[in-house]
């Protein structure tokens, strides 16, 4: 079965849809500027979302102190790193903070796809450049990879299908989910439902 992330969630009517609909996981954007959540504010968005959905945490070129009191403070469960760490620093934070570790890689060309299979973190995270621009990159590369991975980058109910037939370990999304730059209800909905109706087939 598909695991399903949905990513950028910053207000508490968020927090209440992702405890209606239970994605797999809930993602709080600490870089950036559009979907970007303060720790404060990311603790109090955890302390309101059901506790067996775990949330993770994306980062960009992140001090790692920051990224271990988060963790320690049980505000994210696991770690999602979008700025092109490098090696050392994947392997130096994997022993700073046991739990899940997640490198995103922009694919543009069969050397990416090469690149993330490469990569030291417990999962890869396949997406169209740096991440929360609602497009999509070539899926044909992604059938290169042997290792399990997160499908990003412009998921949406129009495209999911053939999302879910290169058979990721999970899909995220953000953009596909928003209307106007917020989440949206009914496309949540929408959303998880074509998940489970496919899942079920």
């Amino acid at each position: 079965m598909t695991k399903v992330k949905l990513c950028g969630l910053r207000r508490p009517c968020d927090m209440a849809w992702a405890n209606e609909f239970r994605p797999d996981y809930a993602g709080f954007v600490f870089a950036g500027k559009k979907r970007r959540v303060s720790p404060e504010e990311a603790l109090r968005l955890r302390l309101l979302l059901d506790p067996r959905i775990p949330a993770i945490g994306v980062f960009q070129n992140e001090d790692p102190e920051l990224i271990s009191r988060l963790v320690a403070t049980g505000v994210i469960q696991a770690v999602q790193l979008h700025g092109g760490e490098t090696d050392a620093y994947v392997t130096a934070l994997k022993r700073r903070v046991h739990v899940p570790l997640i490198q995103a890689v922009a694919i543009a060309s069969a050397a990416d796809v090469q690149r993330a299979a490469a990569s030291r973190a417990d999962y890869i995270l396949l997406d169209h450049g740096t991440g929360g621009s609602g497009q999509t990159f070539d899926w044909h590369l992604a059938k290169q990879l042997t290792r399990p991975y997160f499908l990003a980058g412009g998921l949406n109910c129009q495209n999911i299908k053939a999302a879910l037939a290169l058979q990721p370990f999970a899909v995220d999304v953000s953009s596909g989910i928003e209307t106007d730059g917020v989440k949206d209800y009914e496309k949540i909905r929408a959303f998880m439902q074509y998940i489970h109706e496919e899942d079920m087939l």
